[in-house]
C-alpha cells in the first residue's frame, strides 16, 4: 500500500542547530518511514525504512518505538591535509529505538544526525537474543524527492564501473544510479544523495521504483546476498546534502567527513601532498608501453629522465607504471602473473630509488591487480615493506576489469585451478573490506594509497588519512582515446557530482591538448585551472616533459600551484555550466583561483573579498587569449599581472571550453 494511503504518526523529530532542516520518523500501521523538511517545507516525502533478511521475515512491519534520545555537537577538528585545514562539526542527533511487537521481536536503532546543510542516518543492530547475524538480501531504504527535479547521474550495475559521462535528465527518468547523485528541483534547491563510512558493507546504488522515489540497491555478493554481518553492527550513513545553490552544495560536503570516525592512524606527517610526473600519458598515447620490449616505458634510463625533470621543476614524485613482471601478454585477463616485489630486467628499482633520493624526489609505486585481488593480498604486506625500504611512500593501486569481475580466491583456489575463484563487485562488501585491508597494510609501512578503478569515496580519508586519492570517474585518459572523448562540460559536472565524495586523481595538465589521434576538448588555460578546481593532494603533471618545454609561460602556473590547502571557497557555479574556486595555500599567504566553463563562453564577475582586507596582492593571471575556443583555437593564451586588494572585482572572460587560473601573491 502506498505511504500516501496510510495514516502516519510522527514518533520522533529532530531539527538542525539553526532550525533549517527537520527530520521526522513516522510509523504507519507498524511500518517505519522518515521525511525531511526545510524551513517547514517538504524536501523528502515519507520514505520507507527497513530490510529484507535471508531466512527471516522482512524487518519492516509490526514496529513500535521503544525510546528516543537526543544529543548535539559543535566542535572543530583539524585535517592533516585537505581542502580546508579546519572542519566544523555542528549537528543535532537523534537515536530512536524500535522493536517488533510480534515474534521474533527483533530490535534496531535509527540514528540521525542533522546539520543545517544536510543529514545522515544509519541503522544500528545491538546484541540481542535469537539474532546472532543478519544476512541482508535487500535494504529497503527509500528517498522520495518532493518537488519535480533534474538529475545528474551515471548508471550503476553496468560494466564500466564509475567511468561514464554524466547524464542530465528529469529525475523521473533515472533508472539506477551511482552515488553521489545530484538533483536540482524546479524551485532551485540543490540536493545530493550519497553515503558515508562504507565499512564492511555493500555500496549503495539508487534504483528508481516509481516517479521520483528511489530505493537503496546494494551491490551484490558472490553468495547471492548483499551483506552478511554478525551482531552488533551498524550500516553506513545514508546522506542527503541540501543547499540553495550549487556552490553551497559543494561546500556542504564536509558533512561526509563529519560522519566518519576520527583519525585512527595518529601522526601521518610522513605523507606530503605534492605533484608528480611519470610515464603515464605516453602509455595512453601508445608511444610507450607497460609491457617490456622496444617501447617499454618503465626503463632505468627513461625513469632517470623523469627524475631529473621532477627535480628541476620541484615535483616530489615520479610514477612508473609497468615496472614489475606481469604486463607482457594478456595482463588484463591474468592478474595472477603480477609480482609486486620484483622489478623487470630493465628497471633497476634499487638504483633508481637511490638516485631519486639524491635529487629530493620519491618514486611512486604502482600495483595494478587486474582484479586478481586475492593474489595481490598474498603479496601486499611484503610489497609495502619493500616500498618503505626504498622510500616509496605513495602507491597507486589499480583494479582494471569489468564490474563484477573482482577475483576472490576461496578454498585454496589459485591460478592453477586448485580450489575455487569467485567474482565480486568493485563496490561489494568483500571488496570494500579489501580496500581497507590494503589501506591498513600500507599504513603499517607509512605508505599512502591512491586507488584507481576503486570503490567510491565515502569520507574514510578522515579515519585513514593515508587513503589520499582515487579515480572513480572518467579521468583525463579518456581525452587520449575515449569514444566519445570527455566533452567540455565533463569537469564541471564532476565538481558537483563525483567530487562531492572526495579527492580525484584526474591527471590534468595536458598542455599539448592532443590525445591519440584526437584533440582534447579544452583550451590551454583550462588545463591550468583544473589544478585548482579538481582537488587531490597528489596532483599529476601528466603531459610529456617535452610538451611543457613548448609552453613555458603556461607551465609556470603548474610549477607554482600547491596541492594542499588551508581554506577553500566556491565563489560561484552551476552544475554542468561553470564553476569558480578560490583556495588558500596551506604553507603561505597566497591564494589561487581556478574557473572553468562548459562548451559556452562566459563573462564572470568575481569579487576578491576572499583576500585578506588591507593587504595587497600581485595577481598573476593565466587566461584564454583573444578568440580562444576549444574547437578551433585552443592554444590562444595570455599571461598578465596586476595589483589587487580584497576590494577589487575581476572580470573573467572564459572561452568556450575554456578557463582561467590566477595566483594571488601576498605582499
Amino acid at each position: 500500500m502506498p505511504w500516501a494511503d496510510l495514516r502516519a504518526e510522527t514518533v520522533a523529530r529532530i531539527e538542525s542547530p539553526g532550525k533549517v532542516l527537520t527530520v521526522e520518523l513516522d510509523l504507519s500501521e507498524g511500518r517505519l518511514a522518515y521525511r525531511v523538511l526545510r524551513f517547514g517545507e517538504p524536501v523528502i516525502d515519507d520514505s520507507r525504512l527497513g530490510f529484507r533478511l535471508r531466512g527471516a521475515e522482512k524487518l519492516e512491519r509490526n514496529l513500535a518505538l521503544l525510546s528516543t534520545a537526543t544529543d548535539s555537537a559543535d566542535a572543530t577538528w583539524e585535517q592533516p591535509w585537505g581542502e580546508n585545514r579546519f572542519v566544523r562539526d555542528h549537528h543535532n542527533a537523534l537515536r530512536a529505538r524500535f522493536h517488533e511487537t510480534a515474534a521474533p521481536g527483533r530490535r534496531f536503532d535509527v540514528v540521525v544526525r542533522v546539520f543545517d546543510d544536510g543529514l545522515g542516518f544509519r541503522y544500528e543492530f545491538p546484541e540481542q537474543s535469537g539474532m546472532d547475524e543478519a544476512i541482508i538480501d535487500d535494504e529497503l531504504t527509500e528517498f522520495a524527492v518532493h518537488d519535480p527535479a533534474t538529475a545528474w547521474w551515471i548508471p550503476a550495475g553496468e560494466w564500466n564501473r564509475y567511468e561514464y559521462l554524466y547524464q542530465r535528465t528529469p529525475l523521473a527518468q533515472v533508472t539506477q544510479a551511482h552515488t553521489p547523485m545530484t538533483v536540482r528541483t524546479d524551485n532551485g534547491l540543490h540536493i545530493a544523495f550519497h553515503e558515508a563510512a562504507l565499512v564492511d558493507y555493500a555500496g549503495m546504488w539508487l534504483r528508481r521504483t516509481e516517479g521520483q522515489r528511489f530505493r537503496a540497491q546494494l551491490a551484490p555478493a558472490s553468495e547471492g546476498w548483499k551483506v552478511r554481518r554478525s551482531l552488533p553492527f551498524h550500516t553506513p550513513w545514508r546522506t542527503v546534502q541540501i543547499a540553495d545553490s550549487a556552490a553551497a552544495l559543494y561546500e556542504s560536503s564536509d558533512l561526509t567527513l563529519n560522519l566518519n570516525e576520527p583519525n585512527k592512524l595518529g601522526d601521518v606527517g610522513w605523507f606530503t601532498p605534492a605533484k608528480y610526473v611519470g610515464v603515464w600519458w605516453s602509455l595512453h598515447l601508445d608511444t610507450e608501453t607497460w609491457a617490456t620490449g622496444k617501447k617499454h616505458g618503465a626503463t632505468t634510463a627513461n625513469t632517470r629522465r623523469y627524475i631529473d625533470f621532477a627535480a628541476e621543476h620541484g615535483f616530489r614524485g615520479v610514477l612508473v607504471e609497468g615496472w614489475n613482471p606481469g604486463w607482457d601478454g594478456n595482463w588484463f585477463g591474468n592478474g595472477y602473473d603480477f609480482d609486486f616485489t620484483r622489478a623487470t630486467y630493465d628497471f633497476d628499482i634499487e638504483a633508481l630509488s637511490a638516485y631519486a633520493a639524491s635529487k629530493g624526489v620519491h618514486l611512486i609505486g604502482h600495483h595494478e591487480t587486474a582484479c586478481a585481488v586475492s593474489h595481490y593480498e598474498d603479496q601486499m604486506e611484503d610489497a609495502f615493506a619493500m616500498n618503505a625500504r626504498l622510500g616509496i611512500d605513495v602507491v597507486k593501486t589499480g583494479y582494471v576489469c569489468d564490474a563484477g569481475q573482482i577475483e576472490r580466491r576461496i578454498d585454496g583456489g589459485s591460478a592453477s585451478g586448485k580450489g575455487r575463484v569467485v567474482r565480486e563487485w568493485h563496490d561489494g562488501q568483500w571488496n570494500a573490506n579489501h580496500h581497507l585491508r590494503a589501506v591498513e597494510a600500507a599504513a603499517r609501512h607509512r605508505v599512502a594509497i591512491n586507488a584507481h578503478e576503486p570503490i567510491k569515496d565515502t569520507g574514510l580519508r578522515r579515519t585513514y588519512p593515508n587513503w589520499v586519492s582515487r579515480e572513480g570517474a572518467r579521468g583525463m585518459e579518456y581525452g587520449a582515446w575515449g569514444n566519445p572523448t570527455n566533452p567540455p562540460e565533463h569537469e564541471v559536472n564532476l565538481v558537483f557530482t563525483r567530487m562531492l565524495s572526495g579527492p580525484m586523481d584526474y591527471t590534468p595538465g595536458i598542455l599539448s591538448l592532443q590525445g591519440r589521434g584526437q584533440a582534447i576538448q579544452t583550451t590551454l588555460a583550462k588545463q591550468l585551472a583544473l589544478y585548482v578546481v579538481l582537488y587531490s593532494p597528489v596532483q599529476m603533471v601528466a603531459d610529456l616533459p617535452e610538451h611543457y618545454a613548448e609552453h613555458r609561460d603556461a607551465f609556470q602556473f603548474i610549477e607554482d600551484v600547491p596541492a594542499d590547502w588551508s581554506e577553500t571557497r566556491v565563489l560561484d557555479g552551476e552544475v554542468g555550466d561553470f564553476v569558480t574556486f578560490a583556495r588558500k595555500d596551506r604553507h603561505s599567504e597566497d591564494w589561487y583561483l581556478g574557473s572553468i566553463s562548459d562548451e559556452h563562453g562566459r563573462l564572470l564577475e568575481v569579487p576578491l573579498s576572499f583576500l585578506q582586507p588591507g593587504r595587497r596582492y600581485t595577481a598573476q593571471i593565466y587566461r584564454d587569449g583573444d578568440g580562444a575556443h576549444w574547437r578551433d583555437k585552443p592554444f590562444a593564451f595570455a599571461r598578465e599581472q596586476r595589483e589587487v586588494t580584497s576590494a577589487d572585482v575581476l572580470t573573467l572572460k572564459l572561452a568556450a571550453g575554456g578557463g582561467q587560473a590566477i595566483r594571488f601573491v601576498a605582499h
